[in-house]
């Protein structure tokens, strides 16, 4: 998911992806969408929760709001502000030093909620860390963000000072799935080289003779996935689907019998058994994994073998991966996060015209998606505060009940 650049992106305590099924399609777009496409089909977030107060008043929870204003979804946040008071600080105060000097001095009273509905703005105040979470008052029952990954909050802190994060990862599974089956195609049919070459006509006649000796079809290729959630989920009936490729997982938790059997996916032992099996190996797990790919695990790839990541950067040594591309254990990649975003690994840059499809952490990035963000965070948030499950949480298991 497209991590917005005021958000630092260091590891915080490995934690779950969210457990909540795949959605079958986005959500459809308000009004305030100018676009002329055909509407997509509502995405899978409950939008009956009732309350256990009545809303109105004076004495409405508060909801802390950091970012920008609903953009999307009007009815909603309709019924939202019908049921809490919500109070967004501005640009100054969301700054960390002045965020911090708010929190210790309540500027913004017991608040029980924090709402952040976007990427691009929101992340002012840095990391969620010890520094951060301490001050927030013992009120806060739930946080609930934008974004697939939750690598800038310390959920598990989060978690023993009983607040549940939810992320918004049901919402950017399509778009982030939809990207990943585009780079898994890149990898097989040279697209980076493809493309490339069209700049002149000497390239484009080169391209034309010889991309036909280093392209595969992907129909009955083993495509494994490190990863089986929303995301891992939706790439796994889509390859399988449109290309008949035979898919493998591998999760730290190994998925019920009946959800295998419907994605028509095999489960993996280990990483290693996953890799050593695969011609495309797809990183869609948490950052909180650990750095995954290394030297010793592209020791275990197939020759010729093809890697695409749209989790995060910090799975990948990029060093040994560039090594691996010039040896020629693998033979393409495709980027779409990097392990020190912005700055792209500059042996990495050098094949993106080759043998490398190198993107800018956009996989998530389309207008449904963030319909989808504010959608699912307002509901999180009306489910947890009306007493019922969150729809995304991802610290259940650390969770101290307040």
């Amino acid at each position: 998911m497209a991590e917005p650049t005021n958000t630092p992106m260091p590891t915080a305590p490995p934690t779950p992806r969210s457990t909540s099924p795949a959605p079958g399609a986005t959500r459809h777009a308000s009004s305030a969408s100018t676009s002329t496409l055909s509407p997509p089909k509502p995405l899978g977030i409950p939008t009956s929760i009732p309350m256990s107060a009545a809303a109105g008043g004076s004495n409405k929870p508060v909801v802390l709001h950091i970012g920008d204003a609903v953009k999307y979804n009007p009815d909603t946040y309709a019924e939202f502000g019908a049921q809490f008071e919500v109070v967004r600080p501005s640009v100054e105060e969301r700054q960390r030093p002045e965020f911090m000097r708010a929190l210790r001095e309540r500027r913004w009273g017991d608040f029980v909620a924090i709402f952040r509905p976007f990427w691009g703005t929101g992340g002012e105040m840095g990391l969620w860390d010890a520094e951060l979470i301490a001050l927030l008052p013992d009120s806060v029952r739930v946080f609930a963000s934008a974004g697939t990954g939750f690598d800038w909050a310390d959920t598990k802190l989060l978690g023993e000072r009983g607040i549940v994060y939810c992320n918004g990862g049901l919402a950017a599974a399509e778009a982030v799935s939809d990207f990943a089956v585009a780079m898994i195609i890149s990898t097989f049919r040279v697209l980076p080289y493809c493309l490339a070459s069209t700049a002149k006509p000497s390239s484009f006649s080169a391209c034309h003779e010889s991309a036909t000796a280093r392209s595969h079809n992907l129909r009955g290729r083993s495509l494994g996935l490190v990863g089986l959630g929303n995301i891992g989920q939706q790439i796994a009936l889509k390859a399988g689907a449109a290309f008949a490729m035979d898919v493998i997982y591998y999760d730290v938790d190994r998925k019920p019998a009946g959800l295998e059997d419907r994605l028509r996916v095999r489960f993996a032992t280990s990483l290693e058994s996953l890799v050593r099996q695969s011609d495309c190996v797809v990183l869609c797990t948490p950052a909180g994994a650990g750095r995954l790919i290394n030297a010793d695990s592209l020791a275990w790839f197939k020759l010729g073998a093809r890697l695409v990541n749209i989790a995060r950067g910090t799975l990948v040594d990029e060093e040994a991966l560039a090594d691996a591309l010039d040896s020629g254990r693998l033979s393409n990649v495709a980027l779409d996060v990097h392990a020190d975003e912005p700055n792209v690994h500059p042996r990495l840059l050098s094949l993106a015209g080759d043998r490398a499809m190198l993107t800018c952490h956009n996989a998530g990035g389309t207008v449904e998606t963030h319909i989808g963000f504010e959608e699912l965070a307002m509901r999180n948030i009306m489910a947890v505060l009306a007493g019922s499950q969150a729809i995304t949480p991802v610290n259940t298991h650390w969770l101290r009940n307040k």
